[in-house]
């Protein structure tokens, strides 16, 4: 029989047996709101796979010769992913399509019921994050049912770290923003007004049918020749710009303006720029932070020499200026698979992950020192307990609460100090967009009419830290209510860091 914290209490499993309704008529809305994007859902988790097998493929290369394996493996996801892409969804650019023409009567004809692009995309934007929003809804409903049905406690700490961060607007801002930025990376494909492959990797290759007014018929033409006549160059004639929420000579709407030569849109550019930034951020916090918790459990429990260790070599790393090793790292990956992955994406996160985690580290160290001297880390060593039992059960949940305040502090600066990187042009290479590239192209037409290339994403970028941050305040007034005045309530926070 599985053990319980008490002789009586039943597992979960039985005691949803013992009133199923709740739980089944919860998993019912869930299931649907999975089937309904099952496809979208399948994709990202395979371009996850296909992503895990390029890197892993990459490192074992370098020992073993697995090339032809990875060929097959990369073959089998693709075809997954195609199987995928033909799974109905309710949320799509086919059963809402935003691109059309408009025809010599007046209508538009290839958009959703006919409706204008702008309305035909703005339906399928409120959409898209109704239906993300709804969603976290229901995750949250979900902790509430088993909180009111199926929790034998009537109350935990975490009941009160839940209360505070609800009463936190600051942090709730954070969340939201936070969400809408996660939304807009994932779903990216779906929200865009154009795929960017059409608009940015081959728009030659894809054909665009407009309403010539002139000729008073409907032409066709390419996306590239279209990208190149309608980019915003700032200059005095208004056809030289075409800026936020305005229609191109073509009939396509562009939320938020075009691009400077050789053109293209913003919004699109911005949303496959958000899965980059996403993707370094997360990688680079991931890899910091398993060292972090690694190195932090190891040294809280081992001690003396242990933890001097970690101190000299973390010492050493934060003295290494950030900016000079990821010079040399690109200098010395230019020719390597690490440094095309991504056109330099994959090679700053990993210098990110390898530069952050002794700050991490740091950070922790107190908190996992302090649950080191606990009566019942001491209780587990007598009993003769393993360490690594010891530091996975008694010590863990304890730093885990500190772990995400500190984990969403510094992903905001990972995302600003790539964006800079590529403002600079050391950072993330064209083709693959970033937001920092996009200030950098626009910095010439702050001035003109074009001055919505910098500003926009600018605004993105100071908007997303500080909503990071904000995310990051909520969660350290919710885990301890008195950091704010200079105190800690260890105990709490050690609860409802990882407690149950």
């Amino acid at each position: 029989m599985r053990e319980t914290p008490y002789a009586d209490e039943l597992p979960l499993r039985a005691r949803i047996r013992e009133n199923p309704g709740p739980a089944l008529a919860w998993g019912a809305v869930f299931a649907l709101l999975v089937l309904v994007e099952l496809g979208a859902l399948l994709g990202i988790a395979i371009d996850v796979l296909k992503f895990v097998v390029e890197i892993g493929g990459g490192l074992i290369n370098g020992v073993v010769d697995v090339t032809a394996g990875i060929a097959a493996a990369m073959g089998y996801l693709d075809g997954l992913g195609r199987a995928a892409g033909q799974i109905p969804t309710l949320l799509s650019r086919e059963l809402v399509p935003n691109q059309g023409y408009r025809t010599p009567s007046g209508g538009w004809e290839g958009t959703f019921l006919g409706l204008p692009p702008a309305v035909a995309w703005g339906i399928r934007f409120v959409l898209v994050y109704a239906y993300v929003f709804f969603f976290l809804y229901w995750l949250w409903r979900g902790y509430d049912l088993f909180v009111t049905h199926y929790r034998y406690a009537d109350w935990t700490p975490r009941d009160d770290m839940v209360r505070r961060l609800r009463t936190h607007r600051w942090g709730q801002f954070g969340f939201v923003v936070v969400v809408m930025f996660v939304a807009l990376a994932l779903f990216a494909p779906t929200l865009s007004p154009v795929t960017y492959q059409d608009d940015a990797m081959d728009p030659y290759g894809a054909e665009l049918k407009y309403f010539d007014e002139e000729a008073g018929e409907v032409r066709t033409t390419n996306y590239g020749q279209a990208n190149l006549a309608t980019a915003s160059t700032g200059g005095d004639d208004p056809a030289d710009t075409v800026s936020i929420g305005e229609y191109d000579e073509y009939g396509r709407f562009h939320p938020l303006g075009t691009l400077p030569t050789p053109g293209g849109d913003l919004f699109t550019k911005l949303a496959y720029g958000a899965r980059v930034s996403l993707f370094v951020g997360l990688l680079a916090i991931g890899i910091s932070g398993l060292i972090a918790v690694g190195l932090g459990l190891l040294t809280a429990y081992y001690k003396g020499l242990a933890d001097l260790a970690a101190v000299v070599v973390s010492d050493s790393i934060q003295a290494i200026p950030a900016i000079l090793l990821l010079i040399l790292m690109s200098v010395v990956f230019s020719e390597h698979w690490l440094g095309d992955f991504y056109n330099g994406g994959l090679l700053i996160a990993l210098v990110f992950g390898f530069i952050y985690w002794p700050g991490i580290w740091r950070l922790i160290r107190g908190p996992a020192m302090q649950v080191s001297e606990q009566e019942w880390v001491d209780a587990a060593r007598s009993y003769g307990q393993r360490s690594t039992v010891t530091m996975r059960k008694h010590m863990l949940p304890y730093i885990v609460g500190y772990l995400l305040v500190y984990a969403s502090m510094t992903i905001g600066g990972v995302i600003i100090t790539t964006s800079a990187l590529s403002f600079l042009g050391i950072g993330i290479n064209p083709p693959t967009p970033e937001w920092g590239q996009v200030v950098a192209d626009g910095r010439g037409y702050v001035a003109t009419a074009s001055w919505h290339i910098a500003f926009v994403p600018g605004v993105l970028i100071v908007l997303v830290v500080t909503a990071f941050n904000a995310l990051g305040d909520g969660i350290r007034d919710a885990i301890d209510p008195q950091s704010e005045g200079g105190g800690g309530a260890a105990e709490e926070a050690a609860v409802a860091g990882g407690g149950g």
